[in-house]
């Protein structure tokens, strides 16, 4: 279908160069942090760090090495008067900028707090992101030479496509870049997409913010296809009609947005378990291929072991059943190989069909 084929787009690693998108402004001796607030158009009403200078406040976060947001590629970092950003509404231009740049600091504090990860490449510097990007566009994406995220308002410019996952999906893609440096081909293209699939979802659980209440659902706020279903479905990747829940010999040749799934799901398995279960108020049904029930070792222990394979073993051009070995080596690592960790990483690729 074609809202389906152009949700296919939306998610991917697109990588572009861009220097006027990661244009700043540099900091005078007089500058200094702020605490604001802002009304997202998805993440609701959030606090905000801020630079306050010259009589101003800036979308920048000095905390969170200058993480910034500006309003288009080539215009300047957004600015107000009295620190409190946003209505809440599409047609507010700050509103995108609010959600872009919360999305920004919860994937900064997630990837710091839970991995001493100080930065997308552990560097220290903050991510910038792009909010009103192009015209009529519809798509976000990632750009490594300058750690930028940028956001289109959709068709018709009105429907920002700033939500909290997606937003933090695309940023994880500089992770996976600083890291494994998984290429956007083959199996290695599907660890990409899923890893950000995983993290994605990591950070929205990790906000934890009442407007955007965290779940394995990635995309669902943005209603991209019109009656209310999300992007995609980690409990169950097949729900989008094209997605695949196991592994099998199609997966090397599929679109790696789709082929993602097969590691979406052993993901939700991991750290959920398969079956019938509700997850803050929200109804999920996780089959296996082999009918096998298995308990879930919970999300930061699913999480850990997903970092540890993608920072210390997975390679650029690793296969579903490397993405096997790397985990069960990361698990081992962390939890020792007679672990109930260990045991449940082996289950559930079994469960997804990759032995």
């Amino acid at each position: 279908m074609k809202g389906k084929s152009r949700a296919r787009v939306l998610l991917t690693a697109t990588v572009v160069a861009a220097a006027t998108v990661c244009a700043g402004t540099a900091d005078s001796v007089a500058d200094s942090p702020a605490v604001g607030s802002g009304t997202g158009v998805y993440v609701g009403t959030v606090p905000l760090t801020t630079l306050k200078t010259a009589g101003t406040y800036l979308l920048k976060d000095p905390t969170r090495g200058n993480t910034a947001t500006k309003d288009g590629s080539a215009g300047p970092i957004m600015s107000d008067l009295d620190n409190v950003w946003g209505n809440g509404l599409a047609t507010n231009r700050q509103s995108a900028a609010v959600d872009a740049q919360f999305t920004a600091a919860s994937v900064w504090d997630y990837f710091k707090s839970t991995f001493n990860r100080i930065g997308v490449r552990n560097d220290g510097q903050g991510i910038r992101s792009v909010v009103h990007y192009s015209n009529n566009y519809s798509n976000v994406f990632w750009d490594d030479t300058c750690v930028c995220v940028s956001y289109g308002d959709g068709s018709g410019n009105g429907h920002p496509i700033t939500e909290l996952d997606v937003g933090a999906r695309e940023i994880t893609h500089g992770v996976t870049s600083a890291t494994a440096g998984l290429s956007y081909t083959g199996e290695a293209g599907a660890l990409n997409e899923a890893t950000s699939d995983i993290f994605g979802t990591m950070v929205e659980f990790y906000a934890n913010i009442p407007a955007d209440v965290p779940d394995y659902f990635l995309g669902e706020k943005i209603n991209w296809n019109g009656d209310g279903t999300p992007l995609r479905s980690m409990d169950r990747p097949s729900r989008d009609g094209a997605s695949p829940d196991y592994y099998s010999k199609a997966i090397p040749g599929m679109d790696p947005s789709l082929a993602s799934g097969v590691a979406d799901h052993f993901f939700f398995l991991l750290a959920e378990g398969s079956g019938p279960r509700t997850i803050n108020g929200i109804a999920y049904d996780s089959p296996t291929a082999n009918g096998s029930t298995l308990t879930g070792i919970g999300r930061g222990a699913a999480a850990a072991i997903w970092y540890r394979a993608l920072a210390i073993y997975l390679t650029s051009t690793d296969t579903y059943h490397g993405a096997r070995l790397a985990t069960l080596n990361a698990a081992a690592d962390l939890y020792g190989t007679l672990s109930p960790e260990y045991a449940a990483t082996a289950a559930a690729w079994t469960a997804v069909s990759v032995p």
